[in-house]
């Protein structure tokens, strides 16, 4: 697990990291990753019928530990049916309360991934959120960690990788989420 408080060595090693992955994308790979929130963001306008911040609360509500292609599975269900499942119960509480009408920001951890994956579907322009997942973590420290615990609960530590995140959209001239987005399709992609 990465220290919560890092040198600033350590920190430039992060971001470096994140800017080679961006620097490794092909172009296919950099469209659709600066295209991937907007697309999400369109999906979750479609399935809540146009309210897209219950969409995408919906989304982030149901998307721990599942692929994109599952988390949309069970969030297209969820608005058919009128109530989640196939999720753990935190999960599925979370988003039938969404569902229900409670705005996502006062049900979904709005300081770690899940309430920062809301945010980037909600306004996939937003200059500040950033989801770090497991991929987003393996990319800056140059390490697949499989099963391995990442200790991204921790705000301290979530927060360093953000701003590693951030950094790298500075020096790269883009926004946060699609530098996020861009190294993701390239990590998952990866040969």
């Amino acid at each position: 697990m990465i220290p919560v408080k890092s040198t600033e060595e350590q920190r430039a090693a992060y971001t470096q990291a994140i800017v080679d992955k961006w620097n490794s994308a092909t172009p296919d790979q950099r469209r659709r990753g600066r295209e991937w929130y907007a697309t999400a963001h369109a999906l979750a306008a479609e399935i809540a019928e146009g309210n897209t911040h219950k969409g995408a609360g919906v989304l982030a509500a149901l998307s721990a530990n599942k692929s994109w292609s599952e988390n949309c599975r069970l969030a297209r269900k969820a608005f058919t049916e009128g109530t989640a499942s196939g999720h753990v119960r935190d999960a599925i509480t979370k988003a039938n309360r969404i569902m229900a009408g409670t705005h996502p920001s006062e049900v979904l951890p709005m300081h770690i991934k899940t309430g920062h994956f809301y945010l980037c579907i909600a306004d996939p322009e937003n200059a500040e959120a950033v989801v770090i997942d497991r991929h987003a973590h393996d990319i800056a420290v140059r390490e697949i960690y499989g099963q391995r615990d990442r200790g991204l609960g921790a705000a301290g530590r979530y927060n360093l990788l953000a701003d590693c995140y951030r950094v790298a959209a500075r020096e790269i001239g883009e926004i946060p989420s699609k530098v996020q987005a861009v190294t993701w399709v390239a990590h998952i992609e990866r040969k």
